[in-house]
């Protein structure tokens, strides 16, 4: 029954953060591809905080399911996605730049995101005289483990979405810079992205893979604000 209750505990606390991630990754991608040239993802109404345009099932899904399972770990690996924004590039003025730039506005929208919770735990801390962090997910304030997590989770969303899986958006950073050719054999692979995805799950291989790379990188912007994980 604790690992239950932590689990929804983790449930709780990952919620907003989550949701936030997962809506402005999203927003980005619509917003760079305006800059870029095109209108797609704002004509289709998708350039809105409104959280029921943006969520996808699955994805929502993983989330829970990634939640529950890390309350039984002493590592949290919690990650999602929303719906995509539809996006043409055929309306970019210039295709690669305009995929590139599109492609890695939503990794970027969730590193500022990671950064805006390690600013807003840093003044909780400050506020509550607390010099560290203390241990997740125990007796701690709600609000100071939401802005741990909310970290946490936006550096998860920005390296899971960099992996180069198709049709994950740091597969199509790699496409850019293959030649076209290549690029075009490479892509054949997205019918099978979400069933990769899915195996590396299921096997723990994505988990292990990312979780040194999501701690490094969080634990590398709490430092900025002489602050640690560990």
């Amino acid at each position: 029954m604790d690992n239950l209750a932590q689990a929804f505990d983790i449930i709780a606390i990952s919620f907003i953060p989550m949701l936030l991630g997962m809506i402005l990754h999203e927003i980005a991608h619509g917003l760079a591809a305006l800059k870029m040239g095109d209108p797609t993802a704002r004509l289709a109404g998708r350039l809105t905080l409104n959280p029921l345009v943006h969520l996808d099932a699955m994805g929502s899904l993983m989330f829970v399911i990634t939640a529950v399972t890390s309350g039984l770990t002493s590592y949290p690996f919690i990650f999602g996605w929303a719906k995509p924004v539809p996006i043409n590039p055929r309306n970019f003025r210039n295709f690669r730049q305009g995929m590139l730039i599109t492609s890695v506005a939503g990794a970027a929208a969730n590193l500022l995101l990671a950064i805006v919770f390690v600013l807003l735990l840093r003044l909780l801390l400050l506020l509550s005289s607390q010099g560290a962090i203390p241990l997740l997910y125990l007796d701690n304030s709600f609000l100071i483990n939401t802005c741990v997590v909310g970290v946490l989770i936006n550096c998860t969303l920005a390296c899971f979405n960099l992996l180069p899986i198709p049709p994950l958006d740091g597969s199509k950073v790699l496409g850019c810079l293959l030649p076209p050719q290549l690029a075009r054999s490479y892509f054949r692979l997205e019918r099978f992205g979400l069933l990769i995805i899915l195996v590396l799950l299921a096997t723990g291989l994505l988990g292990q893979f990312l979780r040194p790379l999501i701690w490094g990188s969080g634990n590398f912007l709490l430092n900025l604000v002489g602050l640690s994980l560990y």
